[in-house]
């Protein structure tokens, strides 16, 4: 049986679009994954870790029939393939996947927490989250809901850097 899932990419290192492309072209080709819906890619201002650029975000459905912890060692492989290297907390990256939802899942491990635990508190997350997802309950409150509290106005859509993913997409 396969399991909706939601997923958030970031990076704001290299070539974060081409890293997204990779990672979806990864994705899709996986046998228990099917690539579904993905959201506009969104210019962010960097959280946490406020001495970097900015980052590129944006959020990606599956349907996977893999159980969380093999999807989290998916993401985890994609991400490896991407260049990220894990230096610092909340530093600079090529890629980041999060795994924000797994159908209604509910998982509190050392390594794995779905929903993701921030999710609420990042704009970053719920704009373009929002975007193929709005009405999905995190919390109890609608994705569209936990927006309006979150919202960042220097969040804003790169449509460049959107349709350049779709270009990279279909090649």
């Amino acid at each position: 049986m396969k399991v909706e899932a939601a997923l958030a990419f970031g990076g704001n290192i290299g070539d974060p679009v081409a890293a997204f492309a990779a990672a979806l072209k990864g994705l899709r080709a996986h046998p228990d994954i099917t690539l579904g819906q993905l959201s506009s890619i969104y210019r962010t201002p960097p959280w946490g870790k406020t001495d970097q650029p900015e980052f590129l975000n944006m959020a990606v459905l599956v349907e996977t029939s893999l159980p969380p912890q093999d999807l989290l060692a998916f993401c985890l492989e994609l991400e490896r393939a991407g260049g990220r290297e894990r230096r610092e907390r909340w530093g600079p990256r090529t890629l980041d996947i999060d795994i924000l939802t797994y159908g209604d899942a509910i998982i509190d491990q050392a390594r794995l927490q779905i929903p993701h635990p921030r999710i609420p508190e990042r704009a970053f997350v719920l704009t373009p989250l929002a975007e193929i997802l709005p009405q999905r309950l995190i919390g109890g409150r609608s994705v569209t809901e936990l927006l309006a509290a979150a919202t960042d106005e220097t969040i804003r859509r790169d449509d460049i850097a959107t349709d350049r993913l779709k270009t990279l997409l279909a090649s």
